[in-house]
């Protein structure tokens, strides 16, 4: 079985990659698991032409069909996002917007393999919940589309930087546990 771990943040070296680091670990007695970067590709913003609508190709081509395969080879995908003002970072939100050819909401789309799982970490410097469930909520809105499978989420208040990641330690890998 094959785990796909995004950080979600283009910030290599943060918070978000930390904690999407001690999830990929979190998961190898399990799976055999890839952890990648959204900066790890390059990709233009949707041009919002429709043309996908009509082929179920898009029009440009660069990395987005390379994270896609990656998404197509992978049984469990765990998104792991910070709040960049109480959503999902723009880069990976660009991502999304050109995942439009793989959206179920019209034909011809392309289609990912049947009965991927998916599950969602979210985080935040502030106190309130509120943010993480919009964050959440996106990246599950999204799986809906690729019908994947929501089968869970994490929501961490109170990580203001990486160093705050590690008094949350076991709090991530409890959460791993059920995956």
């Amino acid at each position: 079985m094959n785990a796909l771990v995004i950080n979600c943040s283009p910030v290599r070296t943060g918070a978000t990659a930390e904690i999407a680091k001690i999830v990929s670990d979190s998961l190898l007695d399990r799976y055999t698991t890839k952890f990648v970067c959204i900066d790890d590709y390059r990709f233009e913003f949707c041009k919002g032409c429709r043309r996908c609508h009509v082929t179920g190709e898009c029009v440009q081509s660069d990395d987005v069909d390379l994270l896609m395969n990656e998404f197509s080879t992978a049984d469990v995908i765990v998104c792991v996002s910070p709040s960049y003002w109480a959503d999902i970072p723009g880069q990976f939100k660009a991502f999304i917007d050109r995942c439009t050819p793989w959206c179920n909401t019209h034909d011809p789309h392309k289609t990912i393999p049947a009965g991927k799982k998916g599950y969602v970490v979210a985080l935040r410097t502030g106190t309130s919940m509120k943010e993480c469930d919009r964050i959440i909520g996106s990246i599950e809105h999204f799986y809906g589309h690729l019908e994947i499978e929501c089968c869970g989420s994490l929501g961490l208040c109170g990580v203001e930087n990486r160093d705050k990641v590690f008094d949350r330690t076991d709090e991530i890998v409890s959460f791993c546990s059920e995956i």
